[in-house]
């Protein structure tokens, strides 16, 4: 008898993140930290883009059914990734000078499956 395996929530979403931060050093930024933590939040990526750092939330759905993947960013979550952006900036002085901005990645497949190939939507400076 088969047992399915068990879907890996976090390790997927990491896998997620992967996929968005390889994308975006293909557009040409640079990875400065994954997953970035504290009491307020976390922020999946955080790159430069020039002289410019970009607070990046990757979001993940199968389908758009109830909405895509970026519309999951609602306000309550930007004003926890602002509160954890600026607790970076707090423990990082030197990037406190530089011009900041929060970008969004929607990844979705488009269907149900999840080892579909996914679709990249990059939403630059998505709020202030």
């Amino acid at each position: 008898m088969h047992t399915p395996r068990l879907f890996n929530k976090r390790g997927f979403g990491r896998a997620q993140e992967a996929k968005a931060a390889r994308y975006l050093r293909a557009q040409g930024l640079k990875l400065l930290c994954k997953n970035y933590h504290c009491r307020f939040g976390e922020i999946d990526l955080v790159m430069a883009d020039s002289q410019t750092l970009v607070f990046v939330e990757v979001r993940f759905r199968r389908t758009a059914q109830y909405g895509s993947a970026i519309a999951t960013v609602t306000q309550t979550k930007q004003r926890k990734i602002r509160l954890t952006a600026a607790d970076y900036l707090q423990r990082h002085p030197r990037y406190s000078a530089c011009p900041c901005r929060f970008d969004v990645i929607g990844l979705s497949t488009g269907c149900e499956s999840i080892a579909a190939n996914s679709s990249i939507d990059w939403i630059k400076d998505a709020f202030q």
